[in-house]
């Protein structure tokens, strides 16, 4: 009986504009699997980022320490390397250094198979006056559906 874990980056989409979105593998230690199948994960200030050698890590993510790990547990916001082919991660590279865009991870999910996995998006950030707009387009939505529902009632 296994339930679905789906953590999600709220701050993500209110941010930044999504431009393409990217599955990748995501490589973990054992307590590490054990805390995210149980829920234990945040994706609220991370961010990803090349290293010299051209892989790929999402830095900042916070995985809590596995209450039954003893001294074998991992450390909370070590850096993890994302899993993705070569191809993508050539065109991601060239589309972070020669347009100033960021890769930021979207939400951490457990495939069919019992996998971590982690969709990152390219993206670029929100000027103010956007942010702004999405609140106010939010809240007309809402408005909308409320006034929809007491004229169906």
């Amino acid at each position: 009986m296994m339930k679905n874990i789906n953590i999600k980056n709220k701050r993500a989409r209110f941010d930044y504009e999504i431009l393409d979105t990217y599955t990748a593998g995501i490589v973990l230690g054992g307590t590490e699997i054990k805390s995210i199948r149980l829920g234990k994960a945040n994706l609220s200030q991370s961010f990803c980022e090349f290293n010299s050698k051209g892989e790929l890590f999402v830095i900042n993510m916070q995985i809590d320490e596995y209450s039954h790990g003893g001294h074998y547990n991992h450390m909370p916001k070590a850096e993890r390397k994302l899993l993705l082919n070569r191809g993508e991660l050539r065109k991601l590279r060239k589309e972070v250094t020669t347009t100033g865009l960021t890769i930021v991870p979207l939400n951490l999910f457990i495939n069919d198979r019992g996998l971590a996995k982690m969709n990152v998006g390219l993206a670029k950030g929100k000027k103010q006056y956007d942010k702004r707009e999405t609140i106010k387009d939010r809240d007309n939505k809402r408005n909308l559906s409320r006034i929809k529902k007491d004229f169906n009632n």
